[in-house]
């Protein structure tokens, strides 16, 4: 269990120092062309490897140059972080992308069409949060309730 413990602190520390140096220590213009983030880091039980998960905001094409100035700049951020972080051994960084928040973000939008659609047809099912004349104000149903 403590094992445990020292991991998620580990891979706390790592996104902590990343996301700072994605900030101020990585100078490469690749890097800094799209917004960048952290997302999460999985670091192994043996300390000696971690995956650095990160969304980059921008187009295909600069998400990939930014993918790759990362990598490209993995041995400076091993570095910094054994500078930084004191560890006997520093894992070795693999960056990847990740398209969760992408991924959401398209769900969302999809779900939001077709409630729209449903309110243009009027296809509404009784008992539903949206009523088919479009009055979902909640401010509304609050104040009609009181009478």
């Amino acid at each position: 269990m403590a094992q445990g413990r020292r991991v998620e602190r580990v891979a706390a520390s790592i996104r902590r120092e990343v996301s700072e140096l994605l900030v101020t220590g990585i100078k490469d213009d690749r890097v800094n062309m799209a917004m960048v983030s952290v997302t999460s880091v999985d670091v192994a039980g043996d300390l000696q490897h971690c995956k650095v998960h990160v969304s980059i905001f921008g187009t295909e094409e600069d998400r990939q140059q930014a993918l790759e100035g990362l990598r490209s700049a993995s041995s400076y951020v091993k570095g910094e972080l054994s500078r930084r972080l004191n560890m006997r051994r520093t894992p070795e960084v693999i960056f990847l992308l990740d398209r969760g928040i992408e991924k959401g973000t398209t769900v969302l939008g999809l779900i939001n069409k077709l409630g729209a659609e449903r309110l243009e047809k009027g296809d509404v099912p009784a008992g539903s949060d949206v009523e088919p004349n479009g009055a979902d104000d909640l401010a509304d149903d609050l104040a009609n309730d009181g009478d």
